[in-house]
């Protein structure tokens, strides 16, 4: 019979060690080695923003005796927005607009908006939205599903978005504008006045600039 040097025992040892632990006997029984620990995943972290006033607004366009159509204006708000990597649905935007600054085409129009019949800014002087799931369907484009509160009443708004930029590979320091538009039924919200002479659809767009935190 062929004898096998000793010294290639000690070789194969050193290359297989998993090999030689799985049939060492313990007790006379053999034991699996341990199994390396798994790394834990990295954590993705949470892009934060504000909403640059200077660099944001908010119009609502409505139609006006069905001919022609008017537009207000809510160039004062702020908000946040938190995006996470790879997790849309996780997405938060809450932005908040100052109604007693409300800006409209002429002083007859501003009166009215500002008034107990539409947005009774004396009693109810904000309007908010916020956006609880981000649907991208590009990089660049989806929807957020959220509530929009006006005039103290709170119904369910889809904002369409469009970002200049993919809002989940952003770099962490990378300002992002976005704008969206939604069209709700003023009807909903409690502002019935005037239905001959103002149209009830209303088509809201915001255009935001968001900067990071």
């Amino acid at each position: 019979m062929t004898r096998i040097p000793k010294w290639s025992f000690a070789l194969f040892a050193a290359l297989t060690p998993v090999a030689f632990a799985t049939s060492a006997p313990v007790n006379g029984q053999v034991v699996a080695p341990a199994a390396a620990p798994i790394a834990p995943k990295a954590s993705v972290s949470d892009l934060r923003y504000t909403i640059d006033q200077a660099a944001s607004s908010v119009s609502a366009k409505v139609s006006f005796f069905g001919l022609a159509s008017k537009t207000a204006r809510f160039p004062k708000m702020e908000g946040d927005v938190k995006i996470v990597p790879g997790q849309p649905d996780a997405a938060r935007i809450d932005v908040t607009f100052d109604a007693a600054a409300l800006e409209a085409p002429d002083s007859v129009t501003l009166s009215r908006l500002r008034g107990d019949k539409f947005f009774w800014v004396e009693k109810y002087p904000e309007v908010r939205f916020v956006g609880e799931t981000l649907r991208l369907t590009s990089a660049r484009k989806g929807t957020v599903e959220g509530q929009l509160t006006a005039r103290g009443v709170t119904q369910p708004a889809t904002l369409k978005v469009e970002f200049d930029a993919d809002p989940l590979k952003a770099a962490s320091n990378q300002a992002i504008r976005f704008t969206g538009t939604t069209t709700i039924d003023r009807r909903e919200f409690g502002m019935k006045s005037y239905q001959l002479i103002v149209g009830n659809k209303v088509k809201i767009t915001l255009s935001a600039r968001m900067e990071p935190t």
